[in-house]
C-alpha cells in the first residue's frame, strides 16, 4: 500500500511565507494563516514543499488504508490560493452562498485574493471544517 506523499516536515512556514514574491500574496497568506491558527490553536507546518498545514488527524478506510494528514492549511499557488477544507463543501451550503468569488474541487477552495471573499464566512467556513474534522477523527 503506497505512503501519503504530503508529510509534515521541517522546511520553515516564515520561509516559505516569506519568500512569495507578490506582496499581495503574501499578504492574504499572513491573514489565511492567522485564520488558521486562530481555528486550531495549532501552530503551522509545512506539508510537502508547498503546503502549510494546520493541526493534524488520522483517518483509516475501509480499504485498511490509514494515515495521518492535515486537518486544514492552504497553498500559495501561482494562480489561486488553495485552502483546504478537508471534510468537503456538502455541509456548509449556507456558507458557501455568502462567501463570495471563488471555485472548489473536492476539498480545496480555490480563490485568487482574499480581497474576492467574506474574511469572516471564510473564518467561519474554517472554523467550522476543524470543528468537524475534529468530531469526525482522532486528532492531534
Amino acid at each position: 500500500m503506497a505512503d501519503n506523499k504530503t508529510r509534515p516536515n521541517r522546511q520553515s512556514v516564515t520561509e516559505f511565507i516569506n519568500g512569495i514574491d507578490d506582496t499581495g500574496r503574501r499578504a492574504d497568506v499572513k491573514k489565511i494563516a492567522a485564520m488558521m491558527r486562530k481555528a486550531t490553536g495549532k501552530n503551522a507546518r509545512m506539508w510537502g514543499p508547498g503546503i502549510v498545514g494546520y493541526g493534524e488527524y488520522h483517518y483509516r478506510y475501509a480499504s485498511g488504508r490509514e494515515g495521518d494528514f492535515m486537518i486544514t492549511g492552504f497553498s500559495p499557488r501561482k494562480q489561486s490560493i488553495s485552502v483546504y477544507i478537508m471534510p468537503g463543501f456538502a455541509s456548509f451550503g449556507g456558507l458557501m452562498k455568502k462567501l463570495g468569488k471563488y471555485k472548489t474541487g473536492k476539498s480545496c477552495l480555490y480563490i485568487n485574493r482574499l480581497s474576492d471573499v467574506d474574511e469572516k464566512v471564510l473564518q467561519k467556513l474554517i472554523d467550522d471544517s476543524v470543528k468537524l474534522m475534529r468530531k469526525k477523527y482522532p486528532t492531534k
